[in-house]
């Protein structure tokens, strides 16, 4: 059986064999087609073009929800093969969920008639959804029931961003977005709670990692997803204390992780160093929207790209430089360039958060740009290995 099985996986072309696969290259695909459009169309360059509800609506949504949303995907349907030791999704059926997405994408940029754009734009995230619950409901792993809750969650505030769009109402569809950004820092809070300490244990060759505390994993759990709730609810949307105290909390919770996880080797190691960097600007994302909330004379809008340029862009491209290389049989040493991406990521956040007081046209163009380097190194060193076997002779 087990050779049948390896005959089989091993049939399969090398793109599908894995779901890290094409959501990886799919994903960094838009990340790199996405901020050009924007720019474009903020330069007043694409015409009378409009995709459904415009330009903004399609820059916010997409970010997320198209690019974030299928990094997330890619690697959640890879790593619940190793939780639980089922086989994960792969061939025909990992084809069919990345046409999926692809064709939520297309839909909303062509703006295709709101039910079929709905039908197409919800069934992606409810299928990942339901795809992780059913693989980790056969071996019963409680531990990881809240990725699902997650997901669900997700799926619930892209319905209300597209309801909006139907409605014509852009707070309800800025309240699903906002609410999905908050969602995704709480993912990034579990999952990097797990993974930063476990990848700069074994970066750094220490004897175990950082134990963790885990009433303070639950609690940052719980309060970043209370957070989203409460934009996607509307409370959120105006100056509160009390709400400006939550975020107070995330950030000293999110501070204190860094802290304990710290060790000075890791600013010797790309694959670490860009971890910590993006885990840090999930910090200061919460931190800016405390003192917002407090009164601080100060734009939002610069803790919420914090969150997704620094925290989330930054997460997740160190993240999939390390597992394409780790699940391609490679060793953990990222190609000639990697770094360089790294930083020009980073730049990219302090420019669009920085410098764009001083010289806002600039800022925000040098954003684009660093953007752009650093998601086209990742592209021009990492296509060849997703599109390529294992070297190690291994399915997957």
């Amino acid at each position: 059986m087990q050779v049948l099985d390896r005959r089989k996986a091993m049939a399969i072309v090398p793109l599908l064999r894995l779901a890290f696969r094409p959501f990886f290259l799919a994903g960094c695909g838009l990340a790199l087609l996405a901020v050009p459009v924007w720019l474009a169309a903020l330069n007043g360059s694409l015409g009378d073009w409009q995709p459904a509800g415009g330009w903004l609506a399609w820059h916010r949504h997409e970010l997320l929800f198209g690019f974030s949303l299928a990094i997330i995907a890619g690697f959640l349907l890879t790593a619940v093969q190793t939780w639980t030791g089922q086989p994960g999704l792969s061939g025909r059926p990992l084809a069919g969920l990345a046409l999926l997405w692809l064709a939520g994408r297309v839909a909303w940029l062509v703006n295709l008639p709101w039910p079929l754009l709905a039908l197409l734009e919800l069934a992606f995230p409810l299928l990942v959804a339901l795809l992780m619950g059913r693989t980790l409901w056969r071996v019963r792993q409680k531990r990881n029931y809240p990725v699902v809750m997650v997901l669900l969650l997700l799926a619930a505030v892209d319905g209300l961003a597209v309801y909006g769009l139907v409605q014509g109402n852009d707070g309800w569809q800025r309240q699903g977005v906002l609410g999905g950004i908050w969602l995704v820092a709480a993912m990034m809070g579990l999952i990097g709670g797990r993974v930063i300490p476990f990848f700069t244990q074994r970066g750094l060759g220490r004897v175990e990692a950082v134990a963790p505390w885990p009433w303070l994993d639950w609690l940052i759990l719980a309060a970043s997803a209370l957070v989203a709730l409460l934009y996607a609810g509307g409370p959120a949307l105006s100056p509160s204390v009390w709400i400006g105290v939550l975020f107070a909390a995330l950030a000293v919770g999110h501070c204190l992780r860094l802290w304990r996880w710290h060790d000075r080797g890791l600013w010797q190691v790309p694959l670490l160093w860009s971890l910590h960097l993006a885990y840090a600007w999930l910090a200061l994302a919460c931190l800016g929207m405390a003192l917002w909330h407090f009164g601080v004379p100060l734009n939002s809008s610069l803790a919420v790209h914090c969150l997704t340029i620094g925290a989330m862009a930054g997460l997740i491209l160190a993240m999939i430089t390390r597992v394409s290389l780790g699940h391609t049989g490679r060793p953990l040493q990222p190609p000639a360039g990697m770094a360089l991406a790294f930083v020009l990521l980073n730049l990219a956040g302090v420019c669009r958060v920085v410098l764009v007081h001083w010289l806002p046209l600039a800022g925000l163009w040098l954003a684009g740009l660093c953007w752009l380097l650093a998601f086209a190194l990742y592209a021009w060193q990492y296509t060849p290995m997703l599109l390529r076997a294992r070297v190690d002779g291994h399915p997957g």
